[in-house]
This record gives C-alpha cells, sequence and structure tokens, in this order.
C-alpha cells in the first residue's frame, strides 16, 4: 500500500510505543489545550460515595453533610473514593469525505493513527477503551475493555475500513452518517465517560449540536478535528480539476479572488465548529496531515520530554 494513503495493523502497533507523556485526563501542564477553566475542562473520573465519618481536621468543607451534622450536633463528612477506571470511546470517521490528503497522509489515515495513539495510551493507565468506527455505510462498536486485546480488536476494524476506501469507490458520501453515530455513541456510553470524537466534522448541523450537547451532560467529550493544509488554503497552481467522487470541476487556482473565497469557507467552517464545542467546555485538538500524529498530540497536550528523552 502506498504510505499516507493507507494505512496498515503494524503501523498503528508501532505506535504503542509512543503513546506516552501525555493525559487525556484533568490536571494538564499549564501550556496544554486542556488547561484553563471555561473553554476545557474535563471532570476525569468520577467518584463512589464510600462512607459518613465524623469531620477532621483537613476535610474538605465542601462534603460536610448538613442534615448529619445537624442531627448528630457535631459536624460529620462524606467520603468519596475515586473510581479505579473509567472508559474511553473513540468515534472513528473513516467516511469517504475523509479519503483525502495533500501532504503526509489522508485525513483518513491521520484519524486511525489519532484513535491508535489514544487506545495505547488508555489501556496503558489502567482505564477501559472502546469504539465506534463508521464508514458510508458501515458501523462497528467494540465496547470498552481493558485489555490489548480489545485495543487490537478497534485498530482491526479501523484497517479494514481504512482499507475499503477508494477514489471511485461507488459507496456513496452519507454526511447524515455523523449523527447516526453520534446517536448510538449516547446509547452506549450513559455517564462518566470520555469520549473522543476523531473526524473532519463533515456533515455537522443542528442536529449534530443537540446530540453532542445530550451527550456532554454525563461525560467528557474531547474533539479530534481533522483536516488538511490544502482545505485551509488553495496553492496557485493553475487550472485544476477537482472532484468529489462524484462531480468535477475545473478551476482557476491562480485566481486570487477565488483562493481567497476558498480560504473564507474553510475558515468560517472551522470557527463554528470550534466556537460551538468550545462554548460547550468541549476541548478541541485541530490535527492535520502535514505532520506525524504523536508530535502533534504531545504538543497540544503539554508534552514535555523528561531528561535524555527524544
Amino acid at each position: 500500500m502506498t504510505t499516507g494513503v493507507y494505512t496498515d495493523l503494524q503501523s498503528l502497533i508501532r505506535l504503542k510505543h509512543q503513546g506516552q507523556g501525555f493525559s487525556f485526563l484533568p490536571r494538564q501542564p499549564i501550556h496544554s489545550l486542556l488547561a484553563g477553566q471555561k473553554a476545557s475542562r474535563l471532570r476525569g473520573r468520577g467518584l463512589n460515595f464510600e462512607e459518613i465519618r465524623n469531620y477532621l481536621p483537613g476535610d474538605d468543607i465542601r462534603n460536610i453533610d448538613w442534615k448529619v451534622t445537624a442531627r448528630m450536633r457535631e459536624p460529620h463528612t462524606r467520603v468519596y473514593t475515586e473510581e479505579r477506571d473509567r472508559p474511553v470511546l473513540l468515534v472513528v470517521d473513516q467516511r469517504l469525505n475523509m479519503f483525502f490528503g495533500s501532504q503526509r497522509a489522508m485525513k483518513s489515515v491521520t484519524a486511525a493513527e489519532t484513535a491508535a495513539l489514544g487506545a495505547w495510551r488508555v489501556v496503558g493507565v489502567g482505564d477501559r477503551v472502546g469504539a465506534i468506527v463508521f464508514n458510508d455505510a458501515e458501523t462497528v462498536e467494540v465496547r470498552p475493555h481493558r485489555s490489548t486485546r480489545t485495543v487490537m480488536r478497534i485498530l482491526s476494524v479501523i484497517v479494514a475500513q481504512n482499507g475499503a476506501l477508494r477514489s471511485d469507490s461507488s459507496e456513496v458520501s452519507r454526511p447524515e452518517r455523523l449523527n447516526e453515530v453520534l446517536e448510538r455513541a449516547c446509547r452506549l456510553v450513559k455517564h462518566d465517560a470520555l469520549v473522543c470524537i476523531i473526524s473532519d466534522f463533515n456533515g455537522a448541523d443542528a442536529g449534530t449540536k443537540r446530540l453532542i450537547t445530550r451527550l456532554g451532560r454525563h461525560n467528557d467529550i474531547l474533539a479530534g478535528l481533522v483536516y488538511d493544509p490544502l482545505e485551509a488554503q488553495l496553492p496557485d497552481l493553475g487550472p485544476l480539476v477537482v472532484g468529489d467522487g462524484e462531480l468535477q470541476v475545473e478551476v482557476d487556482s491562480g485566481d486570487a479572488k477565488l483562493r481567497g473565497r476558498f480560504a473564507d469557507v474553510f475558515s468560517e467552517r472551522l470557527a463554528e465548529i470550534r466556537q460551538f464545542l468550545l462554548k460547550r467546555e468541549i476541548p478541541v485538538l485541530p490535527l492535520h496531515t502535514g505532520l506525524p500524529v504523536p508530535e502533534q498530540v504531545r504538543k497540544l497536550l503539554g508534552f514535555k520530554p523528561r531528561r535524555g528523552m527524544r
């Protein structure tokens, strides 16, 4: 297979050794994209109620149980323990709209690598990982488990769907599939999960906003927004024939006004998606096809190499 056009299982397995030095959980470094309050708060693991006991110096006063305190006439506090783990659900887009790339890799490959990196990292820290991998015709669910076997199952599904992508495919692009899959995610994870949506968000509409809002009521969401630099800035290459798999049209990329409109359309779409997500305190990781995914993720999530580590 042509490097960058498709991925393969061995390439995704090798990312296991690069899934270190970053976290999808709270307490990010100050320079991380996830740091801050309004635009990037993640709840992290849930808390389980353990017991009510006498208040001791140093206990968090916010956990005082005032009803018990009034009845017993001395301070009592609620004690919670952190859940041992929490499920992480990867929603991985492998539709025809992702089969595009002008530099290092296709968007579909960038999404696959991001999902693999995340899956290895999640299992590596002892949490459960699952996935919903989808294209224009098929959706495959892998329920969250804490095992290498589950990661391999996820990667195998991604590779299968990735390898089925063709520019001359008879499949029809279906933008509405994004909402169908988000509806499925709402049924699969009920609460206290981290849902990582890895997509170019093609087909996002008012329904998408409603579903993400619903999904985020009791779960954390992280958006990996995949794009190609050519989508953001059309280069001056003279007359070009471009197509979407169904229709083709000839355009003059030497026309400065055309390039300006092209850039404006992408910028407006990107800004609308990011504004919606950030308004709901959903961190956005912009991931492009021009650089290796581990390099981008580490930079975005505040990775700092240890001394002697490259």
